[in-house]
């Protein structure tokens, strides 16, 4: 949903901005759905291959002949069996590691997440079930070094009002020097000119 729609819907301007900035910040732990796609796909082969792999097995031990040629074909079939499953385990707990500091960086306002992560010791970081263990420490750390700050965006305070001095072109003189204060800038230019020439 878009602005317009949102307008259409009868929100004011200023709502439809607050709306799609929630909007916005909810939608940044959200895995892309190309990356989910390529993880469920991943799984749905691993999980074909281990029902092929158990059908194979099946079949063996129904089917009649050499009981020793059986029996070794059985046992590879069941150690590629455990290999295969090991492996999606192994891929299916790494997604989710990555997917866990993926969020933790993008909710850290990181600016470069591929820059972040090079700098980050992995094997420091941990999944503790829906916890993420060992990567507060060093974000912290990273946020505060001169050479890795810069890859942080700066927090979101107002930026402040630069702070001049002097004379503001159409409300005169405000300074406290001098007794005439409520002089135009046009006057104390006139008045300058004449200065320069007399000397």
């Amino acid at each position: 949903m878009n602005k317009e729609d949102l307008l259409k819907l009868g929100l004011s301007e200023e709502q439809a901005e607050k709306v799609l900035s929630v909007n916005a910040e909810q939608l940044k732990g959200f895995i892309p759905k190309s990356r989910f796609d390529e993880v469920n796909n991943a799984k749905k082969q691993l999980e074909k291959d281990l029902k092929d792999r158990d059908v194979q097995l099946e079949n063996l031990k129904n089917s009649s002949g050499d009981v020793e040629t059986m029996k070794q074909t059985i046992e590879n079939l069941q150690r590629d069996n455990k290999a295969a499953k090991d492996n999606f385990e192994a891929e299916l707990a790494k997604f989710k590691l990555e997917s866990a500091i993926d969020t933790t960086l993008l909710s850290s306002n990181v600016i470069n997440t591929k820059a972040v992560k090079a700098l980050l010791d992995m094997g420091k970081i941990k999944l503790d079930g829906e916890v993420l263990i060992g990567i507060n420490e060093q974000l912290e750390a990273l946020k505060t070094a001169e050479d890795s700050k810069m890859l942080f965006k700066a927090s979101e305070s107002k930026p402040k009002e630069p702070n001049f001095s002097g004379v503001k072109p159409g409300e005169g003189n405000t300074g406290t020097e001098g007794t005439n204060q409520s002089k135009s800038l046009a006057d104390a230019i006139m008045a300058r000119l004449t200065v320069n020439k007399n000397e």
